[in-house]
């Protein structure tokens, strides 16, 4: 048997088609073996652990989308609160200030002025 990765998730199709056959085994009032980890108390036991980690990662990454949210939104009213501020410095000082260049404006002498661009007359043969 080749060696398994467990670093990757089984899929969503598989899991499903391992409960069912674990249901089935259910079924089966003569099921007995020697082998430990196939055992039916082994099955319950794992089926059950991987139902409450199921559940414990599904209670986390409800906590992550809040958390990721609350972050998301306190980003945004952060920017805005910035963009708000930078409007009242330029206001209050000016485009070409040197408090408009210390909150990251750009003065408004430092543009490049727009230049004519030479048009190229074609000559034709």
């Amino acid at each position: 048997m080749p060696t398994q990765d467990t670093t990757r998730r089984l899929r969503p199709q598989l899991i499903s088609e391992d409960v069912t056959s674990w249901h089935g085994l259910q079924t089966i009032s003569t099921y007995d073996t020697t082998r430990a980890d196939a055992s039916a108390v082994k099955l319950e036991q794992a089926y059950q652990v991987m139902l409450s980690q199921q559940q414990a990662e599904n209670e986390k990454l409800t906590l992550y989308r809040a958390a990721a949210d609350a972050a998301r939104l306190a980003e945004w009213e952060f920017h805005n609160a910035v963009l708000a501020m930078k409007e009242v410095v330029r206001g209050q000082y000016g485009s070409d200030s040197d408090q408009a260049q210390a909150v990251g404006l750009k003065k408004k002498s430092e543009y490049k002025r727009p230049s004519r661009k030479k048009s190229s007359v074609l000559n034709h043969a």
